[in-house]
């Protein structure tokens, strides 16, 4: 049996990078995934993430919708219910992390930023948590970063937001109190994903050379902290940060 039998998620961002990762490892454990993209140009790996998780036995939907939109984080939810009938864990994913210097950053980046990243995890989580007061059951995971903490030169809108995704999951934690649901949140360090794709090699090298690990991160290697908090071994972990960085910021 699978750490998740029987299982029934939805994983916003999940057309590729680790959000995809995390879409094939819960697959892979037995839950059946939803699995989000925002637009169309994500629609064929979409498919192809979903193509996995039905050729490892599960159920997968694909489902468009940019997470900043209230009516399509609804429709969403809505199409996701139709399917699956219920919604056991929520992953809230989704993010975009544009580079430039503050000075360079405009409003309206600034602002999008914090609609994806902070804003739509408050309308996803919103609209699925009465679902899971009504189950009685459920667990949240939300994708932070380890910039939260150390901060980033060129990051900072970035890292601000991951720094509110920190307290949103502190917060909601308490506010659900002795519910049956649990509320964690994922920092990842430095991974190989299609966002570090964009990086000059010699920046990624030297980051390399200042985690203690003395490596970059592979989406193998982040995953493992979503199946637990996402399972029934995580009873008592609420409220917390995990974060499989190599040691380059230890909480």
């Amino acid at each position: 049996m699978g750490k998740l039998d029987g299982k029934y998620a939805l994983i916003t961002g999940a057309s590729r990078g680790i959000g995809a990762g995390i879409a094939r490892a819960f697959a892979a454990e037995g839950a059946h995934v939803a699995v989000n993209y925002p637009e169309e140009s994500e629609r064929a790996n979409t498919d192809a993430v979903c193509a996995e998780i039905n050729a490892l036995g599960q159920k997968s939907l694909a489902v468009q919708a940019d997470i900043s939109s209230e009516a399509e984080v609804d429709d969403m939810v809505d199409r996701t219910l139709a399917a699956f009938g219920r919604i056991d864990i929520l992953v809230n994913n989704a993010g975009i992390a544009p580079g430039m210097l503050i000075e360079d950053t405009s409003t309206e980046v600034f602002d999008r930023i914090f609609a994806v990243n902070v804003r739509g995890p408050f309308m996803v989580t919103r609209r699925v948590l009465p679902l899971m007061y009504a189950q009685d059951y459920g667990k949240i995971i939300n994708t932070a970063s380890q910039h939260a903490y150390s901060g980033w030169p060129g990051l900072t809108a970035y890292t601000a937001s991951k720094g509110a995704i920190v307290s949103f999951t502190r917060s909601l934690a308490r506010e659900v109190g002795a519910r049956n649901i649990n509320v964690n949140c994922v920092a990842p360090g430095g991974t190989r994903t299609p966002i570090l794709a964009d990086v000059p090699e010699e920046l990624v090298e030297q980051v390399r050379l200042g985690i203690p690990k003395q490596r970059i991160a592979e989406v193998e290697d982040i995953v493992p902290a979503y199946i637990f908090l996402a399972s029934d071994e995580n009873r008592h972990f609420h409220g917390q940060c995990l974060s499989p960085n190599g040691g380059d910021v230890m909480l």
